[in-house]
């Protein structure tokens, strides 16, 4: 029997149906095109029914009160897509080519974040797995899929999930997802899954008319907060643990990023995120597993190490801090929340040792205080980036650094980040410096996809990238020409720019493999830094030797300070005696 609670358990005879669904008094099930079938009510609002001779492959609906034929909340496929039949899937059909594979140390990680359907032309996990020698190759230790949970539509970022249990079907069947996992780890690449636990898509959610999913306790951007913690909450939650728990298990994956936990409200005991965490790693095992949260509030008590280092809860956090504090750097805008971090001009160096910026201090843009102080975490329980699905995607046409920030400043703060002691991540095509857009797409109804448009042209205007002339060239978040326009192109890489760039990026990635991060095997004993104006200077003391950066990230050339007095293992370019030149970066290693 299935040790999850949720979805069909196949047995010797046939195959278990279960739904809970305490709201309605009578459920039933439809195998294929077959008659419907009367479900047995059992304890705590269960409806249950064996069925003799259903097998992998069966195809079924579940039937409310009012005719409404539903898919089953804990589906694992959805072959005609969201709003069709689920299909019965056995989770011991695929056999594992890797199975003693344990994931890599957090600290030797270089992560990678992918769309899996604009990643390839053919936008599926196989065509994915293709790909995945090219990336073991540049250095990537993990890539991090965005969320996959089946949605509405033909395409979409995958954070409207509807059915968290299925893998899109659009991408491929869950073995072909398997398949991926099991290519990656054959080559040496963890696997980490994106899943969203702070809302349900709006398009194709049936479960609230049959379950208490929702809550007038707590409200969220989305509407009514997800039920944690009023009447019935258990199952509920039971719902969202165990479906983490799944793709650990059933999948192999190596870790999971929470998304917006800021939006998950829960007044329980013991809240939904820590027994989150505390249950996955217990279910886990002796296998390595990574945990990373995207958290608006820079909660550092989320990121608390225990007494020999490891992670209490949490491994790692989206920093957006240094993002913006970079990108500030690289391209001097001043819009929304960027204008406070250019009026911190300490704040990459704060960010760099400290990993927030902002630990207690008024921000301007969120109207109040934000974030604690952090300065005791590890640099691990960061991970930097200079452009995500998100930053990219968030901008009015979707543009990337590449199309609007010259090669100087970019190979400048790349270099930061890269070799920083803090996780870097990249984002797909960012190795070869595509300027292909990343903008929001989504395929809901006509109504939903009306809204969307409507909503989003009222928000352009305060996107970073938003220029008035240029208005009525937005693109349509709804349209298959803008979710076309965010395919990878393969055949750019091959030109001899996109070629000086990924010989850029992965030399970077090889010294941080050989010199680095041997240094962050030991516990960072101190970190300091110098920031003032465009000059900035850093140095983190790892065991017996001294990691240094310094740099210039301004338009002139500024006096030097001595902090290169020992090997030299990274610069971009020369500078005349006693000057740094415009976005020059030395990074050294010295005996401490």
């Amino acid at each position: 029997m299935s040790h999850f609670a949720f979805g069909p358990v196949i047995h010797e005879r046939g195959v278990l149906f279960r739904l809970w669904a305490p709201l309605q008094k009578n459920i039933s099930l439809r195998i294929d095109d077959g008659p419907v079938l009367p479900m047995t009510t059992s304890d705590g609002g269960w409806r249950i029914l064996d069925v003799e001779g259903a097998r992998a492959g069966t195809r079924y609906r579940f039937v409310l009160e009012d005719g409404l034929e539903i898919p089953d909340p804990a589906s694992r496929h959805q072959p005609e897509g969201l709003k069709g039949p689920s299909e019965v899937i056995d989770p011991l059909h695929y056999l594992w080519r890797t199975p003693d594979w344990r994931a890599r140390a957090w600290e030797e990680t270089i992560l990678y974040e992918l769309h899996v359907g604009t990643f390839t032309p053919e936008g599926t996990f196989r065509a994915a797995m293709e790909k995945l020698a090219y990336l073991a190759d540049l250095g990537v230790t993990m890539i991090e899929l965005m969320p996959i949970g089946e949605f509405p539509g033909r395409w979409g970022w995958g954070y409207d999930g509807v059915l968290h249990y299925a893998p899109y079907s659009g991408y491929g069947a869950p073995d072909d997802l398997k398949a991926l996992v099991d290519e990656a780890h054959r080559l040496g690449v963890s696997v980490m899954l994106d899943v969203v636990y702070n809302h349900f898509g709006p398009d194709g959610n049936y479960m609230g008319l049959y379950a208490p999913l929702f809550t007038e306790r707590h409200h969220t951007p989305w509407g009514a907060g997800i039920n944690y913690d009023d009447a019935d909450s258990k199952l509920v939650r039971e719902y969202v643990i165990q479906n983490a728990i799944y793709w650990i298990d059933e999948f192999r994956l190596d870790g999971l990023r929470l998304d917006a936990v800021h939006a998950i409200d829960d007044t329980s005991e013991e809240h939904l995120l820590d027994e989150l965490a505390r249950r996955v790693r217990d279910a886990a095992r002796d296998r390595n597993v990574h945990l990373v949260v995207e958290n608006e509030h820079n909660d550092p008590s989320m990121l608390e190490r225990t007494a020999d280092s490891a992670p209490r809860t949490y491994t790692a956090q989206w920093n957006d801090d240094i993002h913006h504090a970079l990108h500030v750097a690289a391209t001097g805008e001043t819009i929304g929340y960027y204008a406070d971090y250019q009026a911190l001009p300490e704040g990459l160096g704060r960010s760099l040792t400290e990993g927030f910026i902002y630990q207690g201090q008024e921000m301007p843009y969120h109207g109040g205080s934000r974030g604690g102080v952090s300065t005791h975490l590890p640099a691990q329980a960061f991970i930097a980036f200079i452009q995500n699905h998100d930053q990219i995607g968030n901008r009015a046409f979707g543009d990337r650094l590449a199309a609007i920030v010259e090669p100087d400043r970019l190979r400048a703060i790349a270099a930061i980040y890269l070799l920083s002691p803090q996780v870097p991540m990249l984002f797909m095509g960012e190795e070869w410096a595509s300027t292909r857009p990343f903008p929001y797409f989504c395929d809901f109804d006509e109504d939903l996809n009306r809204k969307v448009r409507k909503g989003r042209a009222k928000e352009m205007v305060r996107l970073p990238g938003f220029e008035p002339e240029h208005a009525d060239e937005i693109p349509d978040p709804t349209s298959e020409e803008t979710f076309l326009s965010a395919k990878l192109d393969w055949e750019e890489c091959t030109d001899d720019l996109a070629g000086n760039w990924l010989d850029f990026h992965k030399s970077l990635l090889a010294l941080r493999r050989d010199r680095i991060i041997p240094l962050l095997r030991q516990p960072c004993r101190t970190a300091s830094y110098n920031n003032e104006g465009s000059r900035l200077d850093v140095v983190w003391t790892y065991g017996d030797a001294r990691l240094a950066l310094s740099a210039n990230l301004g338009a002139l050339a500024v006096p030097a300070r001595d902090q290169t007095r020992g090997e030299v293992i990274w610069r971009s370019h020369l500078d005349s005696d006693g000057m740094r030149a415009p976005w020059s970066i030395i990074w050294t290693i010295e005996e401490a």
